[in-house]
């Protein structure tokens, strides 16, 4: 059964979903982004709904500022109080549980592994957001990474009406150039106070065990095996291009996260 909850946080009200289970491991969801706690397409919503049919209690909330919930928006950055208050509420609303896991996609992975430590027994962290999209100095948007660029070349070499528009002068041949001139470069080592860095030293010193969920074909999750190092940290990749890990490949997703709550 679903039950709508709330919760307090550092003097402002924020919105919870409990789905009920009699499992004593419980999910925590952190939506990504701005979504509310129903996800994109009620992904999210979608999800708890089959892990608790498995056996295990789920609870979602919407971070302060978002959707149903009171206070502003700091974003993910700033998440580490509601994060840990939505874990003190969970089990104040779920006495039985032993254990808690949390997952989280894009920036919510990236949250959960900012504010270490957090009160939590695992973490699943699906495609972790790693990189800032900053302007080069010519003013241009910051090249995706050279992973995406290869994988984005290959398919257009595969395709014959890419290399009809090419000799038909119709693809921009200055951005084209631009992007394959990154190939050949090496990458510079992080700066130490970027957020790459950050991920990755927070990878290196984690306070409980993890699992990284890569859909191979997403630039975000492209970008993280570029940035960061698992550092000893179990990665499961799927071959697809989903970034919220969408239509058929929900069903891999769920499997992966029942998997880690026993």
């Amino acid at each position: 059964m679903r039950h709508q909850l709330s919760f307090a946080c550092d003097g402002a009200t924020l919105a919870a979903t409990l789905d009920e289970a009699p499992g004593t491991t419980g999910l925590l969801i952190v939506s990504g982004g701005n979504e509310v706690r129903s996800g994109a397409h009620r992904g999210m919503a979608t999800l708890a709904q089959q892990i608790a049919a498995a056996g295990h209690p789920v609870f979602r909330f919407d971070r302060r500022g978002i959707g149903d919930s009171e206070g502003a928006n700091g974003g993910y950055a700033s998440s580490g109080p509601d994060i840990a208050a939505a874990i003190a509420a969970f089990r104040q609303t779920a006495p039985h549980l032993t254990r808690i896991l949390a997952f989280g996609n894009c920036d919510a992975a990236s949250a959960l592994l900012l504010h270490q430590p957090l009160p939590l027994d695992a973490l699943i962290l699906a495609n972790p957001w790693s990189y800032e999209e900053r302007e080069t100095e010519t003013g241009e948007p910051a090249l995706p990474p050279a992973a995406a660029i290869r994988a984005r070349y290959l398919t257009r070499l595969k395709d014959p009406k890419s290399l009809l528009r090419l000799l038909k002068g119709e693809i921009d041949l200055r951005k084209l150039f631009r992007g394959l001139s990154a190939l050949g470069k090496t990458k510079p080592p992080a700066a130490g106070d970027s957020l790459a860095a950050r991920l990755d030293t927070a990878l290196a010193g984690l306070a409980c065990p993890a699992t990284i969920l890569l859909a191979t074909g997403d630039r975000t999750a492209q970008a993280f095996i570029e940035n960061c190092r698992p550092h000893g940290v179990a990665v499961e990749r799927l071959d697809s291009a989903s970034h919220s890990f969408a239509g058929d490949d929900a069903a891999w997703l769920a499997a992966r996260i029942v998997e880690r709550l026993g």
